[in-house]
Order: structure tokens, then sequence, then C-alpha cells
């Protein structure tokens, strides 16, 4: 791909994360000054967090977005739809949604059909941003090219790699895979295990759109343009 970004560009790219899970207030907190401080894209966030997100960012600029089914995606699809309407209505503007990947392990591809489309239909509905996450470390490249296919029937906006609570998080292998398999516009986010600066920019040029991290200021105060 050969890109070349700035400080800004790379910075917009960026979903700033805490999904820890001794997180405080304060660290909340935190996380959107820093947003606002160095332009990230987004925070994300679990849904109780949302209302003191949306408050704190208003007027910035920087998106809130947050994690249903998450992180084992084994939740009915009642469930993931009440959190998806929740989050929109306490203000959020993204979902990242984790797929029930153990149905599609094991075959199950009309459920996860049926999963899919009920909640990109929902999401845009409440005129959300949807991204579905299908936990890369656990699938076949088969499986990882059918949970590409399965998003963009469902016309889903975004797939991510992972929840960065499985046994590996984002490849620039996996990204590459997408990249050259999907046949419309979808956009992919990596996420999971993204430590250091040159592992974001290497995920980039493999063709993420978006990268979701917890090291991202640290990211910043080594880049240099």
């Amino acid at each position: 791909m050969g890109m070349s970004l700035d400080s800004a560009s790379f910075a917009s790219r960026i979903d700033h994360t805490n999904l820890r899970l001794d997180a405080t207030r304060t660290d909340i907190e935190r996380l959107c000054d820093e947003a606002v401080e160095y332009g990230f894209y987004s925070v994300m966030v679990y849904p109780t967090s949302v209302p003191l997100c949306v408050e704190r960012l208003q007027g910035s600029g920087v998106k809130v977005g947050t994690v249903i089914g998450f992180p084992c995606g084994r939740f009915d699809v009642s469930s993931k739809l009440t959190g998806v309407i929740i989050a929109s209505d306490q203000g959020a503007d993204e979902v990242d949604v984790v797929m029930n990947y153990a149905m599609l392990r094991d075959g199950d591809l009309d459920y996860v059909r049926e999963e899919l489309e009920e909640i990109s239909d929902c999401t845009h509905d409440e005129k959300r941003f949807l991204k579905v996450i299908v936990e890369t470390c656990y699938l076949t490249r088969e499986q990882r090219l059918q949970a590409l296919t399965l998003c963009e029937e469902a016309c889903v906006d975004m797939i991510k790699t992972s929840t960065g609570f499985g046994s590996a998080g984002a490849s620039v292998e996996h990204i590459r895979e997408w990249v050259a398999a999907r046949k419309g516009n979808i956009q992919i986010k990596a996420a999971g295990g993204i430590r250091t600066l040159p592992d974001a920019l290497a995920l980039i040029e493999a063709g993420a759109d978006r990268i979701g991290a917890s090291a991202a200021v640290d990211f910043m105060r080594n880049f240099s343009a």
C-alpha cells in the first residue's frame, strides 16, 4: 500500500479503548480527555460508561463506542438487540457487537446469518454504526472468510478481528485475507494485542481502516511523521 500518515491522520483511525475489568470512573474520564487531546476517532468503553463519555465528550467531535455481547458472543440475539437500543438511547455513536462465533465454528451459518441480519437492521434503524467482532484467533481461514461474507451480506459497516480477550489478537495476515476477499466496501478494524506503534502502522498498511487499542497514547508519543 505504501501509505504515509501524519500524526493527525493516524490518530483519526484510533478507537481509544478501556475495557479493563478494574477501570474506574477516573480512568474513563482520563480516556475521554486523552481522546480529545490527541484527536482520536472515538473512545471504546463498557455500556454503563456510555453516559459519562457522552457528557464529557459533548461538542468535542470524538465519538463514543461501546461493546455488546462481550466478550464471548454467546448471548441471545434479543439481549444483543436490547443492548444496541439502550446504547443508542444513551448516545453511543457506534456499537461493537460480538458475533456468536461458537455457532460459526459449529457450522451453523443460518444462525449466524439471521443474528447478523437482525443486529444490522436494528443498529441501522437506530442510525448507529455497526462493527461486528468475530474473534479471528479461534477461526480457521475458511471460517474467517465465511464471517466476512456473512457480515457483508448483512450490510455490517465494519468487521473487527478481536475482543482482546481471546488467545491472540489482530494479525497482518488476517487483515490481508479480508482485504483480498471483500467484495464490497465493508471496513476493517484491527484490535487486540496491538501494543506498539510499528504494530499499529503495519496493520494499517495491511488495510485496516481503524485500530482499537488501549496503548494509543503511547503510539502518539512515539509517532514522528
